[in-house]
């Protein structure tokens, strides 16, 4: 059936119009979408653009202003989330929700029973939960171990088990493929494929161009709270979908190339020394030195290592070993955070909102809380000296926002990252470690966070990036080091990174040793592929998605 006709078909779900705003905030002014069951439908926009509000529409957290909304022809508006999923609507979001002291079995059916009875009996949640949980880990945890003892990508998965035990008519994928590891992601995609060919259609939303390429058979855009367009999968080039997301020709790589286009000092002073870092009982030590001007990429599959290193280098070593912040060839240790930010070093997390920012507090706290002192006037503190400190990082890195006296939780996910970065270029960092920054941020955020890393590194900066995007590496990295079961196991430098070189490394192999399967080129769909064979969007004016949602439902995704 070609990609006509199934477009054709009858839609199991269809929005038409949809239309919500926030005061004075239109985050939706007009959005259509059609779905016919059996297909998977990406949504694309930028922070801001719209989607998640859509979503929120789409799964009940939010009732639109105008519009329709039907299901199997049926006109819908539902009351909560739990209506949607009586419809036969999910959504997994980027945010991994789950329950941690609880069992993987108990987050996995989470919300499935009622409050006097149990709707599924104890042994078909068992078999239910292992036989889905199979389908996208390569080994599964025993049911019964708290799921707070899992890797994020196993979290994740947990989260993406509980959409999928329920055999929903429309499972809305909401960047939740940005915490899983590469296996686990292709797995995925095997499982949504199988699932596709069953009749169950997916809405995927996601920033990554090659997950698009992988697994949609039509692609909508929004921009500005509109639909723009819908494509088939075919048509959606990479320079299309950017000029049809930003209504601009320029690509995000051109910022990327400037970055990859230096040509760090070999001869640069060492700023960052970490010798002999062991990040676990029994793993091989780690010796790594950091040089003035580079940017070095940390990569490798979920829960190896990288995330522990890049701590480390953060927080001191979790063990053995040693780290040193340099200078003029001498070390200052690093054991704390703190000795870590007086040393000139700056750290951007991974989970902004649990590790990074204060929610109820405005944009303008949240950027001064490391630079307070800065901010005193006559022993007290100025907001007006906040303010006027945060203005020419707010200019530089293009923070789309109202006031300053906004709470910060009224930014889309790409702002709040950016405020985050600012937070730690007020403090005029020597040595920044960016933890996956561009995780779940359009690619314009990407572009200005590109261009921000090339301006940072000509002023002999040094960066370490964690990235979870194999083309990320490829253009920005001078060096890539690759972690593999709690040790390094790889460094690639400038010359030896490719996409195929780096997947190979993450399963500890080379490309001359041949094919390496579960890649970030397509997902596979037949043996021989994947590993286990023989990859917050609110209103970007400032503005917020509205009240506070409901549990497990996280507010303002990115």
């Amino acid at each position: 059936m070609n990609e006509q006709s199934q477009a054709d078909r009858p839609a199991v779900l269809e929005a038409a119009g949809l239309a919500k705003a926030f005061g004075a905030t239109r985050a939706l002014r007009s959005c259509s979408l059609r779905m016919p069951a059996g297909e998977v439908h990406a949504l694309m926009g930028e922070n801001g653009s719209g989607k998640s509000t859509l979503v929120k529409i789409l799964t009940g957290v939010h009732a639109p202003d105008s519009g329709t909304l039907t299901v199997d022809g049926r006109p819908v508006r539902f009351g909560g989330p739990a209506a949607a999923i009586r419809a036969g609507v999910m959504a997994v979001y980027q945010e991994v929700l789950v329950v941690g002291p609880r069992s993987v079995l108990e987050n996995v059916w989470l919300g499935a029973d009622g409050v006097f009875r149990r709707r599924v009996a104890e042994a078909d949640k068992r078999s239910r939960a292992a036989a889905v949980l199979a389908e996208l880990l390569e080994q599964v945890p025993d049911l019964d171990t708290p799921v707070e003892q899992l890797s994020l990508s196993d979290r994740q998965a947990c989260g993406i088990a509980r959409a999928l035990v329920r055999g929903p008519k429309v499972l809305i994928l909401d960047e939740a493929t940005s915490a899983l590891d590469v296996a686990t992601r292709d797995r995925l995609f095997r499982a949504v494929a199988r699932r596709k060919a069953e009749g169950m259609s997916v809405l995927f939303v996601s920033h990554r161009m090659d997950e698009v390429d992988a697994i949609a058979d039509r692609v909508s855009v929004l921009r500005s709270g509109e639909s723009v367009v819908t494509l088939d999968a075919a048509e959606a080039t990479t320079a299309e979908l950017v000029r049809l997301m930003t209504g601009s020709e320029h690509l995000a790589g051109a910022s990327a190339a400037e970055v990859a286009g230096r040509a760090p000092d070999p001869a640069a002073p060492v700023l960052l020394r970490a010798t002999g870092v062991r990040l676990h009982p029994g793993a091989e030590p780690v010796d790594f030195e950091l040089r003035a001007g580079e940017v070095v990429g940390l990569a490798g599959l979920e829960g190896h290592g990288q995330d522990a290193f890049i701590k480390a280098l953060w927080e001191g070593p979790p063990g053995e070993g040693s780290v040193l912040r340099t200078v003029d060839g001498t070390g200052a240790p690093i054991r704390s955070e703190q000795q870590a930010a007086a040393a000139g070093i700056g750290y951007v997390p991974r989970d902004r909102r649990a590790e990074a920012l204060f929610g109820t507090m405005s944009i303008r706290e949240n950027f001064s809380a490391a630079t307070l002192r800065q901010d005193r006037r006559s022993g007290l503190l100025s907001r007006r000296a906040a303010q006027e400190r945060f203005a020419p990082y707010r200019s530089a890195l293009k923070i789309r926002m109202g006031r300053g006296s906004d709470p910060v939780s009224t930014l889309s996910g790409g702002n709040q990252q950016k405020v985050v970065i600012a937070r730690w270029l007020a403090r005029d960092p020597q040595v920044l470690l960016l933890n996956d920054p561009t995780r779940g941020v359009d690619i314009g955020a990407k572009r200005d966070i590109y261009a921000l890393l090339a301006e940072l590194t000509a002023r002999g900066v040094a960066v370490v990036m964690l990235s979870t995007e194999v083309d990320e590496h490829i253009e920005l990295m001078d060096r890539v080091l690759v972690f593999r079961e709690g040790a390094l196991s790889a460094t690639l430098t400038r010359a030896e990174l490719t996409r195929q070189s780096l997947v190979a490394a993450f399963f500890g192999r080379t490309v001359d040793e041949g094919p390496v399967s579960g890649t970030l080129d397509g997902p596979g769909t037949g043996p021989g592929t994947g590993p286990d064979a023989g990859p917050d969007d609110g209103p970007g004016d400032g503005s917020t998605d509205g009240p506070t949602t409901p549990a497990l439902t996280p507010d303002g995704a990115a």
